[in-house]
Order: structure tokens, then sequence, then C-alpha cells
């Protein structure tokens, strides 16, 4: 469930363009996916509330903002697939006509070509959009300009250690999947098209972000919820399921356990 850029700007649409039509289908509504989600929803509905003006960057198929704009949040949605947008688009007329919501087509590299009337009251991206970047501070220093003091960034990124995945991997005897992060960065395959990700550590990301965010707190995303990858493993054990689940409400925000997670969902405060 990695949404990240690839060695071009055209590449990297062209490979989610292709993705775009069932993204929905096979993460979005799958239960995997939706137990991640909800975890940030719920640090979503902490952090925002109606009336706020909210970025959200990699936006994809538009879900999170969808949620947003239910509960009377504005936001103005990003991504670099044309296709992700038109997608986002047509959910919007369905399902928050009305909804003051926007989605455009933009890299989160070029979010300093936003102008907008009055600064942001926070910033989100979800689901690993930030892996794509090999030096996230150059998006983030675009960001300051963009949202007030005090506003919440809201940071959903992949790990450098995830539990599941070298378990899994490692037991099946392929060694080189199950450790492929320690690596700091890997190249994953879109169809064709080559996709570098990188996978910062928390240490890495804080220093990014520093000195315009403050890191204020963070907990693991798919701590005993596995990757999506392993979804008909899922379906097969839903109840198992649903108790991972709570284990993972329990358990997501404890020290060394909330870094070795599927993903870390980090929450910033924009400094004076």
């Amino acid at each position: 469930m990695i949404q990240v850029s690839s060695l071009g700007a055209h590449g990297a649409s062209a490979a989610f363009d292709r993705m775009a039509d069932t993204y929905d289908a096979t993460f979005t509504e799958s239960l995997i996916g939706r137990a991640q989600r909800n975890v940030v929803w719920n640090a979503l509905q902490t952090a925002f509330g109606p009336g706020d003006h909210v970025l959200e960057l990699n936006c994809g198929t538009g879900e999170d903002a969808l949620f947003l704009a239910k509960r009377g949040v504005s936001v103005l949605g990003c991504d670099a697939s044309p296709r992700m947008i038109e997608i986002a688009e047509r959910r919007r007329c369905q399902e928050v006509p009305k909804s003051p919501l926007e989605f455009r087509v933009l890299r989160n590299e070029n979010a300093d070509r936003l102008m907008p009337v009055t600064p942001f009251d926070g910033v989100l991206s979800n689901f690993s959009g930030l892996n794509c970047v090999e030096d996230s501070s150059h998006v983030v220093r675009k960001l300051t300009h963009l949202v007030k003091p005090g506003a919440t960034a809201l940071i959903c990124i992949s790990t450098r250690v995830c539990l599941w995945e070298i378990s899994w991997h490692a037991a099946r005897g392929n060694f080189q999947k199950a450790f492929r992060r320690l690596h700091g960065t890997t190249i994953a395959r879109l169809g064709e098209i080559a996709v570098p990700v990188w996978y910062p550590t928390i240490s890495e990301i804080r220093r990014s972000f520093s000195p315009w965010f403050r890191l204020r707190s963070f907990q693991a995303v798919g701590l005993f919820v596995p990757p999506s990858y392993l979804e008909p493993w899922a379906r097969r054990h839903k109840l198992v399921l649903a108790r991972l689940e709570a284990m993972d409400r329990v358990l997501s925000t404890w020290p060394v356990l909330r870094v070795i997670g599927d993903h870390v969902l980090l929450e910033f405060e924009r400094t004076c």
C-alpha cells in the first residue's frame, strides 16, 4: 500500500493512473486497509474540526478528504496522478456535492505552487506519500509558507522496521523481502515502472521537519494488524484480525512498539 513517486514525475503519474481504477477495491475497501485507516481517522477527528481548512498531500482517490468534508472541514486534496484526481472529483460530486472540498493535480514537491488566500489550519499526508521523497525537508520547507503557526501536520509514513514484514517473509525463507526496509531505500515496481522508496527513521523524519515543525507524538499504524498484501490471510481470519485491531488500540503508542508497525503516524505542530 505504498504511495510513492517514481524516478520521474511522468512515470509516477502513469503508474498511479494505472492503479487508480482498482485502488479503492484493493485497498480502501479492504479489511486491512480499513483497519489501518481507522487509526488515522481517529487522529483526524481530534486534530481538525468544522471550519478548519486542511491541505492534503498525495490524496489518492479522496477517501480521507471526503471523511473530513463530511465533518465540516474544508479540504484541498492534491495528488500527482490525474486519474486519481478524476476519481476523487467524481466521488466528491456523488458523496458531498455541496462541501468546501477541492481536488488538484499536484506533486508533493510542487506544493509551493499553491497560493491560498489564508494559511491552512493543518496538513495531512497519509500512507507513505513522503516515502517518495529522498529528502522530505524540501517539501517541508514549502509547507512552512502554507500553514499558520500552531497548525497540525499529520504524517503517516512506512517505517524502517516492520515486525510483520520481517517475520512473514523470513519464515518463508525470503530474507531479501524480510529485511528490504532496513537498507533505508529500495526499488518497488508498479507494473513496468521502477519506483524508489525511502524508509526514514523517526530521528531522520524529525530532523527533516525541524525547526519549522515540532514533533508532538507518534504511534504505530499496523503494529499487529498486518500489511495490506496479507489481505487474503485477513479475509480467512476475520476474528483474529479484529483481535489484532484491539491490540493495536492498546499498544500502538508504547515505546519501542510504536516504531515497528507497517506505518507510523506522526503529529507535528508548526512552530512560530
